[in-house]
């Protein structure tokens, strides 16, 4: 008996397109066919744009040998975040003991790591902006994805059965995002972008 909390996928991949979503439907890990536009398959779709990005910003670590703690952070969460989106593709009562999750011990493992990074850096005197470093700017794009997959799951709650621990997980993720986006120009050691409510054309003096 295998010691690994979830079952390994079985996937044969042998036929990509199968013509079968032309009408505008796709099928849930338990076969029922739904929507495309359904809550659950857009909540678990942007959980998939969020992957992406992810990785993205992991490759975007591996410019720089010393952001290399951070893309074996991001790395690690790429598959979290598939193991996420398994659960959110399936129904329920269709869920399989062992299927891939997210649970506790993700968020705490974030939780740990927000913590870590957040002790070397200054304390911020005013909201920042996306820049300074192409990763900072991949990682406040992954946030914002996040918090808007976070959005779509507490709607989803509404209407169908979510787990506490996914919800939780992005919210917890978006959190890590914005820390690893600040850590990241920290170690390269390029100022961020503060806010600056002056700097709006409206502020500007009007020429004579």
């Amino acid at each position: 008996m295998s010691d690994k909390p979830f079952r390994e996928p079985r996937v044969a991949l042998n036929r990509i397109y199968t013509k079968r979503g032309d009408t505008g439907e796709t099928s849930l890990v338990g076969g029922q066919r739904v929507p495309k536009d359904e809550p659950r398959i857009e909540a678990y779709g942007t959980v998939d744009e969020l992957n992406a990005f992810a990785g993205i910003a992991a490759v975007s670590c591996g410019e720089h040998a010393r952001l290399a703690p951070l893309a074996k952070i991001l790395h690690r969460v790429q598959h979290e975040l598939f193991n996420l989106g398994s659960i959110l593709a399936t129904r329920p009562d269709d869920v399989h003991p062992q299927q891939p999750r997210v649970t506790s011990a993700e968020i705490a493992q974030l939780e740990c790591e927000i913590d870590e990074m957040n002790v070397a850096l200054p304390s911020l005197r005013s909201f920042v902006l996306p820049g300074g470093t192409r990763l900072n700017a991949e990682l406040h794009v992954a946030r914002t994805i996040c918090r808007r997959a976070e959005r779509l799951l507490v709607s989803l709650a509404r209407t169908e059965a979510v787990p506490p621990e996914a919800i939780q997980y992005l919210n917890r993720l978006s959190d890590a995002m914005f820390v690893w986006s600040r850590w990241a120009n920290h170690v390269l050691g390029v100022p961020e972008v503060l806010w600056d409510p002056n700097a709006a054309a409206s502020a500007k003096p009007k020429s004579e």
